[in-house]
């Protein structure tokens, strides 16, 4: 079980009538931990999270889960808006993608395990609602990151794991400003996958922040923030997935 240092911030307030029914995982993007801690209880700032995991594994709690923190911002997931409402937030120490970026260390990883583990049982929180921060805000946010371990989660039965696929290397990649059946079919597996996206057969700015918020998840190896093939194949597996 995990014990938290407590931490307490004043950035948050009451819940409405809505349940905790996500868990959503970020990290700092800050230079050190201290920094983040510091920023994430300063009143001026106006942000928070529930919990803060820092590199060596130590775990803060700045928010109980019964109040809602201030993490999310503009956000969508699987037809919900406004995230704050119903999920925990996880603040995970790392410099992010402005200030170095670099892969979690175990301590870190089995901690954040651990953690989502006793969350996600506390509140029955189904699989598809542990996300990232991109994943909920894709025009604003690249965290956690391609370098987060979700395979390790997803072997613990906690968030959707990637599926294996295969796919045709010659098919044509779909880009910004593409228009047509195979966009609208492209944001329709998007859309059934959660992310916050309209169908409208349009390549436009948000479905290529979405694409790359999707390939920081399910296709780490190469954030290209179009639609090829492999991606292609990974967001109808996705799509089709019974949540």
């Amino acid at each position: 079980m995990i014990i938290p240092i407590q931490h307490p911030s004043p950035n948050h307030d009451t819940r409405d009538e809505s349940s905790i029914s996500m868990l959503v995982l970020h990290y700092t993007g800050m230079q050190t931990g201290a920094a983040a801690l510091a920023r994430l209880s300063d009143p001026a700032a106006k942000v928070s999270s529930h919990y803060l995991v820092e590199e060596d594994g130590r775990v803060f709690q700045l928010v109980d889960e019964s109040l809602r923190a201030w993490h999310a911002g503009v956000s969508s997931w699987d037809g919900v808006h406004g995230l704050n409402a119903v999920s925990v937030g996880v603040e995970i120490v790392n410099p992010g993608h402005e200030y170095g970026y670099r892969a979690f260390p175990d301590a870190q990883m089995a901690a954040v395990e651990a953690l989502a583990k006793e969350i996600v049982a506390r509140h029955g929180i189904v699989k598809n609602h542990v996300v990232g921060h991109s994943d909920i805000a894709p025009l604003r946010k690249d965290d956690p990151g391609e370098l987060f371990d979700w395979h390790r989660l997803a072997a613990a039965g906690l968030c959707v794991p990637t599926p294996r696929v295969t796919f045709d290397t010659t098919e044509i990649s779909l880009i910004k400003g593409d228009e047509g059946v195979a966009v609208a079919l492209l944001q329709t597996g998007l859309q059934k996958i959660g992310y916050g996206i309209s169908i409208n057969g349009n390549f436009d700015e948000l479905t290529e922040a979405v694409v790359r918020a999707f390939q920081r998840r399910f296709r780490q190896s190469l954030i290209s923030s179009t639609a090829d093939a492999e991606s292609r194949a990974l967001i109808a597996a996705l799509g089709a997935w019974v949540y």
